[in-house]
């Protein structure tokens, strides 16, 4: 049978001729014209801005594949955006439609022997502005795109710029590039259903097939079950007794049952994760609930924001994603939003989630925009609806489909929709039910939930600011400029996105900006942040919390102590809460390129000082403090499946590291946040911060660190920090020692790796000893040793 893969060398040209280059697909074109070195690299300096040329023009790829035969099919996936493309210079396929697989058939172009091939691609920005002019209302743009009219076109909304992303509107070819014989049989399509009982699972199989009529065999748990396929579709039943159920991280493990579906020739393969995965949304005396409930077990959802793993799709790979979302793993994460600016992720990123343990909340590809709901639009969404919904349903992580992000907010962001709500509400209707009947047709057990934020179906209230019914989006913090202890005024039920920016390390801040640039009014560290008035925000609270720093490098370590504390205080509050609070997804987990941004992970990965604290603010059982009027309230959680007893101690400590008792408790957790011990606030002494630990069963434990004033309040005295280094085989030990309290101690490298630990509070006579694992160990790491008072005292 004829199968022609079309991946490999490429040549791209502008509509001009000026360029042109090998185009190594799939990738993007500003990818291959960088590794052409026609261009500069689009991440250094300001060099994005010299670029957006590009997506002004059209690009046009091609290349010569050989054939034996002509009955043949085009098979296309991950096309961005509008393309022409022509077999023999004729034209076979024309889409515009970044999320969508196409299959089109060569029999009237293709020749046997050498055939051409072109796909041209069309500026974004050109046909956004047809579009938009044909249109019979006015469709406004997005308010964090500089490249406009991307919502008129079905690509990454993202990719035309965002208050964190790089603003080139990419073009090119990232899915799968084939030639295929059209009478070959085939698989289209596995849909997998699970029904739950005590004893076992009852798994339904419908299985699409394109073909004669045949047999359908399905193999799985040992067993192979057979059903004839009529008219290009079967239904087979698998009974599973006794299964291993697949759970969440860190609430059991993960088991993957192989599926192997044949027909004639044709073969598919999926993983079964075998789970019950509810949502969960019950009024109750305070409103609409919103929980995930897996294998009839309620699971508080620990996690963040997924954004793409790179603004140019050619180079993100699976090695660096998978570092990525293991990173989330790590930090006790058991949920990732796809986020609906970015993109549907391909096979291999669910599977990578299916293996860790990280529950998916998918949204469709919509995001904080305005969008056409004629006819020809919607098709293409249905369409991409199905294609997507039919290719990633199965997945054990799969835990929700969400309508769109912020949609409905975003009526009440212009003019022209304030003005005329009617008609705008009712063509974001049209688009959200669009999108709710193509998922329940397609997958009719779906979670669907209709858009985030929302405070439930068919409720179009303020999901921003009121906190007791549905998922919230709370913002408030950073865009609107309030005090950290205002996430201790709402009491969400799931939040969503919550976030607080921060400069990304210095490592990154190297590559893309020069020694003269370092500096926050630089142009080019300007150019690196997107979100408008944010280097000013991040500075003026700075002012608030901390002592100023006393140089850029120090700025930009305060700047992630000050992120860490600001996620801190949100989410071990809103655990605090548990159950009325069952979910805080913080935004975001990574960068799709080096920027000042709300991520916890660098672009490359590294962890900034927010993620490490993640590491334990996320800790499956936790003690938190609540200050609650003249009283510290110590509240703990835990998220376990089973109950546990801790014991807990408070202790004051002064600026030079002495301590004082101020109580210990027992205390039984089981599925609810208790209350431990209550401290009144006046057994603090004014230079004083409140140290408490606690452990339990299991070599559970851990301990922290609660200033009832700004960190700028205290005296800090010189720590005396010293610290012993030792390479243990690839690993480096490094043992660190103070004389007096030292808060946010980090110590940082100048290769990339992974400490153990990092900010944290050290105290005389407790030396700690944290690991450095470098990702080259034949490159020797310097490291930097930082904390609050080297930071901030002249």
């Amino acid at each position: 049978m004829t199968h022609v893969n079309l991946a490999g060398e490429w040549r791209l040209s502008d509509d001009s001729g000026a360029y042109t280059c090998p185009m190594h697909m799939p990738t993007d074109g500003i990818t291959a014209l960088h590794r052409a070195g026609l261009i500069n690299d689009p991440y250094w300096g300001r060099n994005e801005y010299d670029l957006r040329w590009i997506c002004e023009r059209d690009w046009t790829a091609t290349r010569t594949f050989d054939l034996t035969e002509t009955d043949v099919d085009l098979v296309l996936s991950g096309v961005d955006t509008v393309v022409t493309v022509k077999v023999n210079d004729r034209v076979v396929l024309q889409a515009e439609n970044a999320f969508r697989d196409y299959r089109v058939a060569l029999t009237d172009a293709a020749r046997v022997g050498t055939n051409t091939i072109s796909v041209t691609f069309h500026s974004p920005v050109a046909v956004g502005a047809e579009k938009l002019a044909a249109h019979p209302f006015h469709i406004p743009n997005g308010i964090n795109c500089p490249i406009p009219n991307g919502n008129m076109l079905r690509k990454p909304a993202c990719d035309f710029g965002w208050d964190w992303n790089i603003a080139l509107a990419p073009f090119g070819i990232y899915g799968t590039m084939a030639i295929e014989a059209s009478d070959a049989p085939r698989i289209d399509r596995i849909m997998v259903a699970q029904d739950h009982d005590d004893d076992g699972v009852d798994l339904t199989l419908t299985v699409h097939v394109t073909g004669p009529d045949g047999d359908v065999t399905a193999r799985i748990a040992d067993q192979e079950v057979c059903a004839r396929c009529v008219y290009g579709v079967c239904t087979l039943s698998v009974r599973i007794a006794h299964p291993r159920l697949w759970w969440p991280a860190g609430q059991g493990d993960q088991p993957l049952y192989d599926l192997e579906v044949t027909f004639a020739k044709a073969k598919a393969t999926r993983r079964i994760g075998l789970r019950k995965m509810e949502l969960v949304t019950e009024t109750d005396a305070v409103g609409l609930g919103f929980k995930f409930r897996v294998n009839g077990r309620d699971v508080f959802a620990k996690g963040a924001n997924w954004i793409p793993a790179d603004a140019l799709a050619g180079r993100i790979t699976p090695v660096k994603t998978m570092a990525l979302l293991q990173s989330a793993v790590d930090a006790n994460m058991n949920m990732i939003r796809i986020w609906g600016g970015g993109r549907y992720e391909d096979d291999w990123f669910y599977d990578l989630c299916d293996e860790l343990g990280l529950m998916v909340w998918q949204d469709f590809m919509f995001a904080c925009n305005l969008y056409p709901s004629d006819d020809a639009f919607l098709d293409e969404v249905r369409a991409e609806a199905i294609d997507n919904v039919s290719r990633i349903h199965h997945h054990a992580c799969l835990a929700l489909w969400c309508g769109d992000n912020e949609l409905v907010g975003a009526l009440d962001w212009y003019d022209c929709s304030r003005k005329d709500r009617d008609r705008y509400l009712v063509n974001y209707d049209r688009l959200n039910r669009t999108l709710e009947v193509a998922l329940k047709q397609t997958d009719p057990n779906a979670n669907w939930w209709p858009s985030s934020p929302t405070k439930g179906y068919m409720n179009f209230g303020d999901a921003w600011h009121e906190d007791g019914s549905g998922d919230m989006h709370f913002w408030s913090v950073w865009h609107e400029g309030r005090d950290f202890e205002h996430y201790r005024d709402v009491s969400p039920r799931f939040c969503s996105e919550f976030g607080f920016q921060s400069y990304p390390s210095m490592r990154a801040v190297n590559r893309f900006a020069g020694a003269e640039d370092q500096n926050i009014a630089a142009p080019v560290l300007e150019s690196h942040q997107k979100n408008e008035g944010g280097n000013a925000r991040i500075a003026e609270t700075l002012f608030r919390y901390f002592r100023w720093p006393k140089d850029f490098a120090n700025f930009v370590y305060l700047s992630q102590v000050q992120q860490g504390l600001a996620i801190k205080t949100a989410v071990s509050h809103w655990r605090s809460l548990k159950p009325r609070c069952m979910g805080t997804l913080i935004w975001q987990l990574n960068d799709t390129w080096p920027v000042c941004s709300w991520s916890s992970l660098n672009d490359d990965g590294e962890w900034k000082l927010l993620h490490h604290m993640a590491k334990r603010f996320y800790a499956p059982v936790l003690v938190t403090a609540v200050p609650d009027g003249d009283e510290i309230i110590l509240r703990a959680v835990n998220d376990l499946p089973e109950a546990v007893v801790l014991d807990v101690t408070a202790h004051a400590v002064g600026m030079d590291g002495s301590v004082r008792a101020l109580g210990a408790a027992q205390v039984n957790v089981a599925d609810q946040a208790v209350e431990a011990m209550r401290l009144p606030s006046d057994s603090v002494g004014d230079q004083e911060m409140v140290v408490f630990n606690w452990t339990g069963p299991n070599g559970i434990h851990g301990g922290d660190l609660f200033a009832p004033h700004p960190f700028k309040h205290y005296d800090l005295q010189p720590p005396s920090l010293q610290h012993a280094v030792a390479q243990e085989g690839a690993d480096w030990q490094i043992t660190l020692r103070v004389e007096a309290l030292a808060v946010f101690v980090a110590v940082e490298s100048d290769v990339p790796g992974r400490f153990s630990t990092n900010a944290i509070p050290l105290f005389p006579d407790y030396p700690i000893t944290m690991t450095f694992i470098p990702d080259d160990p034949a490159v020797a790491p310097q490291f930097t040793f930082r904390d609050l008072h080297s930071a901030t005292f002249a």
